[in-house]
């Protein structure tokens, strides 16, 4: 088992379970690309999660943004904060309980023109049963999760 403690470690790590501390931007391992490679613009302006594209591609915050038009990268580039997901893209609901983790693009919310994501659609349930106050717990906790 002490074997398998290591390997589990490096196995949580590659899943995206790392600390916002190390990872201010919720990435993937391989290519680090940012909320899976789904379009944050298309939140916005298509009103679904639409995959984007590498031939459409940003780096901004240390991660790599994809998106699914020119025009989409372009309004990103313009004002990516108006755009980017918060907590850095990781799961909404676990910042409010004061930790990190991954998400599922397609388990999202836009409350107050900012775009929020979530673990999974049962997680997502449980956010949603108090969304300003799972905000409000979650904008208190990001520094110190940020660290």
């Amino acid at each position: 088992m002490r074997k398998l403690i290591p390997l589990l470690l490096l196995c949580c790590s590659l899943a995206g379970f790392a600390s916002a501390k190390d990872a201010p931007v919720n990435a993937t391992f391989f290519g680090n690309v940012a909320i899976k490679g789904y379009d944050p613009v298309a939140y916005f302006t298509d009103g679904k999660p639409v995959e984007g594209s590498a031939s459409f591609s940003f780096t901004w915050h240390g991660a790599v943004w994809h998106f699914a038009s020119a025009d989409h990268l372009a309004k990103f580039k313009a004002t990516p904060e108006k755009f980017a997901p918060q907590y850095g893209g990781y799961c909404a609901w676990a910042v409010s309980q004061d930790r990190t983790a991954n998400i599922d693009p397609t388990c999202w919310k836009i409350v107050n023109d900012k775009l929020y994501l979530n673990y999974d659609a049962d997680v997502q349930k449980q956010w949603s049963g108090d969304i300003p106050g799972n905000i409000k717990k979650a904008d208190a906790n990001w520094p110190k999760v940020l660290g």
